[in-house]
């Protein structure tokens, strides 16, 4: 049978993982290659898009390596062209890159703000303003934006704080809304994805003991993997999805929505 995205063109930033195991980005760009969808893999490290490319071919998937800094507007549009000359359409975006934002509004570093800013939202940015003229031309498109709970939750977390972290992401919720909104009459939609506590090679590097306290806080009492946020990509990039614009939707295990009664 066909696969849920045949013949559609995708961009998967932050597509490769960091270290073993199945990351976000990784897990997304095998799921939309087996379901039918050619896959653009962008990383600023060419080595590991090229190693996951590897993984993808010898299951028979189609896809691409573009190595760009997100944050840096011109290499964003030559990674949009790159897809459109290489496929002849776009159909997907799935904005994936991230990066983290320690500190509080009072000990925070201006250059680490700036960064998250510049790579969490500006960069995010860029990919769709590039992206969507294409889309548009395709007959319309879905763009994906990968969110976190810090997002949407305050956080505390000792001296250290998330607030550049936690403001660039949320600003993220925001530019999706606007353009789910300028464009929706174009079929273009725009969503999140808000994750949660996931198993990824970051996350793997913490302490046993601080996974534990993670676990703890989530009402399923488990880690989520790459995996779960993937199918719910694969969900908002196919036909399926056709009249969802607009929303975001939480892959973290209950974090977000749930918590136990203080008495």
């Amino acid at each position: 049978m066909p696969g849920r995205l045949t013949g559609k063109v995708a961009i998967v930033t932050g597509a490769a993982s960091s270290g073993p195991g199945i990351g976000i980005g990784k897990a997304i760009s095998i799921l939309f290659a087996r379901e039918g969808a050619h896959v653009l893999l962008v990383n600023r490290s060419e080595e590991h898009a090229a190693e996951l490319q590897r993984e993808i071919e010898a299951e028979g998937g189609e896809c691409s390596t573009f190595s760009a800094d997100i944050s840096v507007k011109e290499q964003v549009e030559a990674m949009i062209e790159a897809a459109v000359n290489r496929y002849g359409r776009l159909d997907i975006l799935c904005n994936n890159v991230g990066i983290g934002g320690p500190g509080r509004a009072t000990n925070l570093k201006e250059s680490i703000w700036d960064d998250a800013i510049n790579v969490n939202l500006k960069g995010t940015m860029w990919c769709c303003k590039f992206a969507i003229p294409h889309m548009i031309e395709s007959g319309g498109g879905s763009i994906i934006n990968v969110s976190t709970t810090a997002a949407i939750r305050g956080f505390q977390r000792g001296d250290v704080g998330f607030t550049p972290y936690s403001a660039s992401k949320a600003g993220g919720l925001g530019l999706s809304l606007a353009i789910a909104a300028d464009y929706a009459a174009d079929g273009i939609r725009a969503n999140n994805l808000i994750v949660g506590a996931v198993q990824t090679p970051l996350l793997a590097r913490l302490a046993d003991e601080a996974r534990e306290r993670i676990q703890a806080d989530i009402p399923m009492k488990t880690e989520g993997t790459g995996w779960d946020v993937a199918w719910a990509a694969v969900y908002l990039a196919s036909n399926e999805s056709r009249w969802v614009t607009g929303a975001s939707i939480p892959i973290d295990g209950g974090q977000s929505m749930l918590m136990n009664f203080p008495v």
